[in-house]
């Protein structure tokens, strides 16, 4: 029943009805109509949420403490309370033509509510502060979160436009003013300049929100973001062993630098990237693709992979026979005479990167040292000097030597 009576189609059906009822209820005397009173019930609704209206100087004044809605109880005939509740045609206002600045205090009254109702209003009195309207220029402030660049990347200063608004208040508040701002929103990462609109936020020094005009309301805040880059060098990192027989003589690439990208204080520390060669698994002149390794904050590098050509040479073995045997560091009082080997010659076995072709005799100089030595039988190890470029390995590791007095 309570819905019923809360729809206006409702209450003015029956309305109508019971202005047919009463119409119908008084007599017709020979063309002369009769007007009977009939009373009727008297009922009471309490309407909530009820808009308030404040008429004053809005050009140059600024009032407070005036609420949005109040609360307003109607006592009638229960026809004219229900067409109050169910249309609201009435207005709750306050009168503020003749106000003069500073606080006072002020009535609610009613416009436009049928004689026959009685209106109650809650509260019945408030008391509004007046004051004088100004206007200022204030600089805009651009906000954004720096959660929000993406590795890599960095925000530039932040332009806003444009730079300063109107802002219209009460003189008090406009003299708390002390953050005029313009956040940036949004969810996704950025890493490219972005251009949005952005609502301008007025505050004080605890950041509570002031209620003031704003003049534009909007701004663009413009957030220029740029790639973090660095140009570095590429090192080559050997690892691992050659095979026997190879020796790596040169490894080069197609690259030598790289472009890294990565937080500022990251690119700060870091000096290079690297390629790393595994030299084990090469014995012929090779050219090779190997990813460039970059060290952990580095979010990106380029080239990613670089050729890597590497050149090898390869050792060639000979044997150069009869090499003479000769005797250092002897003492003048001894004579000293090579048994074995019997001819006192020794044969090398000689390898290198090529550089074993055409080594005769005359370029390996064998010896024994017998420095310290004195009479008797002695096994000496066989010594060589022989190029710097070359590896060698003798028939024999060591010579068999008697030592005796010289008698002469």
């Amino acid at each position: 029943m309570d819905k019923l009576m809360d729809n206006p189609w409702f209450i003015k059906i029956l309305a109508l009805l019971m202005a047919v009822l009463l119409y119908s209820a008084v007599p017709n005397s020979g063309g002369k109509t009769t007007e009977i009173n009939v009373p009727g019930e008297i009922t009471t609704e309490t309407l909530a949420d009820i808009p308030v209206k404040a008429y004053y100087d809005t050009e140059n004044l600024v009032v407070s403490g005036i609420p949005d809605t109040v609360e307003v109880t109607i006592e009638g005939p229960m026809p004219h309370v229900q067409s109050a509740k169910a249309l609201k045609n009435f207005e709750i206002f306050v009168d503020l033509t003749n106000a003069k600045i500073g606080n006072q205090k002020v009535k609610f009254e009613v416009s436009g509510l049928s004689e026959k109702l009685k209106a109650t209003i809650k509260p019945s009195t408030l008391t509004v502060a007046i004051q004088e309207k100004v206007t200022t220029e204030f600089t805009v402030e651009a906000e954004f979160n720096s959660d929000l660049i993406k590795d890599g990347y960095s925000a530039g200063q932040p332009a806003v436009n444009p730079k300063k608004v109107k802002i219209t208040g009460a003189k008090d508040v406009i003299d708390r003013i002390t953050y005029v701002k313009a956040a940036l929103e949004g969810k996704d990462l950025l890493d490219s300049t972005v251009t949005k609109e952005a609502q301008v936020q007025v505050l004080d020094k605890d950041l509570n929100k002031l209620n003031v005009v704003v003049e534009p309301a909007t701004v663009e805040v413009t957030i220029p973001i740029k790639s973090n880059d660095k140009t570095v060098p590429i090192t080559i990192i050997e690892k691992g062993t050659p095979p026997d027989g190879v020796t790596i003589e040169s490894i080069d690439l197609d690259v030598k630098e790289a472009v890294i990208s990565g937080a500022e204080d990251v690119l700060k520390d870091t000096d290079n990237v690297r390629v790393e060669v595994d030299v084990s698994k090469i014995s012929e002149n090779t050219t090779i693709t190997l990813p460039v390794i970059i060290s952990n904050g580095i979010t990106k590098v380029s080239p990613e992979t670089v050729e890597v050509t590497v050149v090898v040479k390869k050792e060639e073995e000979t044997t150069v026979s009869g090499i003479p045997i000769n005797i250092r560091g002897l003492s003048e009082q001894y004579e000293a005479v090579i048994n074995d080997p019997s001819n006192q010659l020794v044969s090398l076995l000689v390898f290198g990167p090529g550089a074993a072709t055409g080594l005769g005799p005359n370029n390996f100089n064998i010896f024994v040292d017998l420095t310290g030595f004195t009479e008797g039988d002695h096994n000496v190890p066989i010594q060589v000097d022989g190029p710097p470029d070359v590896n060698w390995k003798p028939d024999k590791s060591s010579a068999k030597i008697t030592i005796t007095r010289d008698n002469a």
